[in-house]
């Protein structure tokens, strides 16, 4: 039996109608829809489902996050076209099993035993002889042999006036190939309904029909009214939920297009203890959560561990651990002045909060917003340029390079944990914001360089962090760097050091001299702390004076002939880092600490320091806010489902698999064998023909087998001819 692809064809109803019926139960409807479903799946897999619009606007522009959002490309899977296209599929593959299924039933019932007996001529695989036995007696034997041979087997007698009766055998074998065909197309029907009921559909219906609607605004879950939170029986359900260590929570979120619904759950998670172990690349290797679930109405308790794939089931609710966050982890902040105007204060806050502060007439909003206790980072090949001597600092590649990655990759990976970071954003008064990655503790970047604070600094979220580097003074802290920077900004320190540097360069009976190298000496340094302009009117829009190598380049530029230029620099930069080891000094010796020598370390921390000094003047905040102490407190992020329809989709694709398999590999087989009195009346003229769905080579093998057992013929070549079978 051919299936066929039309559809069912009304006798009656307006040609519309009849069109439609046609149309939406034909197979080749039910396989353009099928086809529309796996390039949608296609796209819901390489698109992130359901993340917050401006991850799309970051990744993929205005124009094309605005086009996925009205496509609901975002949200694939509950987007109202995409459960129509399921209904659809549905409803055709439903008519297509309905209309093929009698005439299937049929088939498998029928042994065409009335097949003529020209008609065996017409067929490929055919066999002709002369029998021992009488008809009768060989229509007996040969069915038994078929049936122990696991064929069902139907015998008809045949009289003709006049002549003897023959014996039709009728047998047929790989029924399972039919019904393969019923089972794999029951199977997409199952698996859409389980789609459909474990989809958005009823939780939309809900607000259409129950009385909900989609929360928009803000604040705490307790304070959402109830037209906007979903019955702890309703059906189905997918949301997530966040439970810090020590606390519970009942109500899940339903992320909607337009909002969030709150799903109330029949019981309350408890999560007593959370649970991450790490690889040696700084990715989780285990999360696992120990809970406690409360039942509501009752008061009864369960205690639970929750990992990834080994979730949890109470309540008809399966309970998956889904990912980690911060469950309001408290840190103390100390701000490390980075402008000549700001002052150093302490701040305490909790992650996910906000602190107003002030800056002269300027407001800013501080923004807590992640604590990481590890950081594993890849240190091969860091030295990233801020261990080079300024003495040989090749201005232009410095410039480029200003506020460069933390760290290089293009050498074989050195991992290695730099402890905390604290994680924050700084919103000025318009909203916009900067977000912000410090460490706790200084690291060190190469071996034989002097330690670093990493300051990070972004201004979006789809940027990579850019670090300033601050070298970490005797008592691994900055408050070496900061005196320095202090003391560069003081006119009289600055005097006072390039006294000594003159005093050192240039003996006293020189003073003209003496006096000459002064005045550049000054020039420079004040060049460097931003002190000084370069030409009238060359500040910058925000009134404040270019500063550190960026200023000494733009000097060179501007007075300095081009055929001088590499000279003069080499000059001034030995200068500046002369004139700012006095500055070192004097610093120290304001803060009741001993001069410095020049030795190699000395010279390395102040290297490091004068790069620091030059692109801290690109830091775009006031203030470093550095991590001084934490109390951590961890949240598991654990996915709630009611799902019913996940044992239908589990019984479509059992069904999907069997189907598949019967159709590929089970060959339905029929077989015909006409027995009938020969001329001599001694014996029976014999005459064999097989039918199969797919001839092989193993059908030819079958068939001599059975020419050989039934006919007792031997072994020969099946024709090459095509089967053409027909009654």
């Amino acid at each position: 039996m051919s299936v066929s692809t039309h559809g069912l064809r009304l006798r009656t109803g307006s040609q519309a109608l009849r069109a439609a019926v046609e149309l939406l139960s034909s197979m080749r409807f039910a396989i353009a829809l099928l086809t529309v479903i796996c390039i949608a799946s296609v796209i819901g897999t390489v698109l992130k489902q359901q993340e917050p619009i401006n991850n799309y606007i970051n990744q993929f522009g205005p124009f094309w996050a605005q086009v996925f959002r009205a496509a609901r490309l975002d949200t694939i899977y509950s987007a109202w076209w995409f459960l129509l296209i399921l209904a659809f599929l549905v409803t055709s593959t439903s008519l297509c099993i309905a209309r093929n299924t009698p005439r299937i039933m049929s088939d498998l019932r029928s042994y065409k035993e009335d097949l003529r007996v020209q008609g065996l001529k017409a067929f490929g695989l055919r066999a002709e002889t002369v029998l021992a036995e009488s008809p009768d007696a060989a229509a007996n034997r040969i069915g038994q042999q078929l049936v122990g041979g696991g064929w069902k087997v139907k015998l008809q007698k045949r009289e003709t006036a006049g002549a003897p009766a023959g014996w039709m055998v009728a047998a047929r074998a790989g029924g399972a190939n039919k019904l393969g065909y019923m089972a794999a197309h029951g199977a997409i029907v199952l698996i859409c309904l389980g789609g459909l009921l474990d989809g958005d559909l009823i939780v939309r219906a809900q607000t259409w029909l129950g009385g909900k609607s989609v929360y928009t605004g803000g604040g705490m879950i307790a304070d959402v009214p109830a037209q906007h939170r979903l019955s702890p029986t309703n059906p189905t359900f997918r949301g997530n939920i966040l439970v810090p260590e020590g606390a519970q929570s009942s109500v899940a979120i339903l992320n909607q297009a337009d909002g969030v619904l709150l799903q109330e759950l029949p019981f309350a998670i408890e999560l007593k203890k959370f649970i991450v172990d790490y690889y040696a690349t700084g990715m989780p290797k285990l999360f696992a959560s120990e809970v406690v679930l409360h039942d509501r109405a009752t008061g009864e308790t369960k205690n639970a561990r929750i990992e990834v794939n080994h979730p949890a089931n109470w309540k008809g609710v399966e309970i998956y651990q889904s990912s980690f966050d911060d469950g309001g982890s408290r840190v103390k902040l100390r701000a490390v002045p980075m402008g000549a105007a700001a002052r150093s204060f302490e701040v305490e806050g909790t992650i996910g909060t906000s602190t107003e502060l002030t800056n002269g007439q300027d407001k800013l909003t501080l923004e807590y917003t992640a604590l990481r206790v590890i950081n594993v980072e890849n240190f091969a090949g860091a030295n990233g340029g801020s261990g080079a001597d300024v003495r040989k600092v090749d201005l232009v590649g410095s410039l480029e390079s200003r506020l460069g990655a933390a760290h290089k990759v293009d050498k074989p990976k050195e991992l290695r944990n730099i402890g905390p970071s604290i994680g924050y954003k700084l919103r000025d008064a318009a909203g916009q914001a900067r977000e912000y990655q410090n460490y706790m503790v200084p690291t060190v970047m190469e071996e034989g360089a002097p330690p670093v604070f990493l300051l990070g600094v972004r201004e979006q979220p789809d940027q990579p962090f850019r670090y300033l580097r601050v070298p970490a003074d005797d008592e691994m802290g900055m408050a070496g760097f900061t005196r320095l920077r202090e003391a560069l900004a003081d006119p009289a320190v600055r005097a006072q050091a390039v006294d000594r540097y003159v005093a050192q360069a240039i003996g006293p009976d020189r003073p003209e001299q003496a006096q000459q190298l002064r005045a550049s000496a000054l020039r420079a340094i004040g060049l460097f702390a931003g002190a000084e302009q370069l030409q009238a009117g060359t500040a910058r829009a925000d009134g404040r004076n270019a500063s550190g190598w960026q200023a000494i380049a733009e000097f060179i530029d501007q007075q300095v002939p081009e055929a001088e230029r590499e000279r003069a620099g080499q000059i001034l930069v030995r200068v500046v880092n002369d004139v700012l080891f006095e500055v070192l000094n004097l610093s120290r010796t304001q803060a009741g600490q001993a001069p410095l020598s020049r030795d190699e370390k000395s010279q390395a921390w102040l290297t490091q320091a004068v790069l620091s000094l030059s692109d801290a003047a690109f830091y775009p905040a006031p203030v470093a806010l550095m991590l001084t102490d934490f109390t951590q407190v961890q949240a598991s992020v654990f996915q709630v489902a009611r799902a019913p329809g996940k044992s239908v989709v589990y019984l479509g694709c059992l069904l999907l698999i069997v189907g598949i398999f019967a159709m590929l590999y089970v060959r339905e087989r029929r077989l015909w064998v006409w027995l009938a009195p020969s001329a001599n009346g001694s014996g029976a003229e014999a005459a064999m023909a097989l039918s199969v769905n797919r001839r092989g080579l193993d059908t030819d093998k079958e068939f001599n087998r059975l020419r050989e057992r039934l006919l007792g013929l031997p072994p020969a070549d099946a024709p090459s001819s095509a089967e053409t079978p027909s009654r």
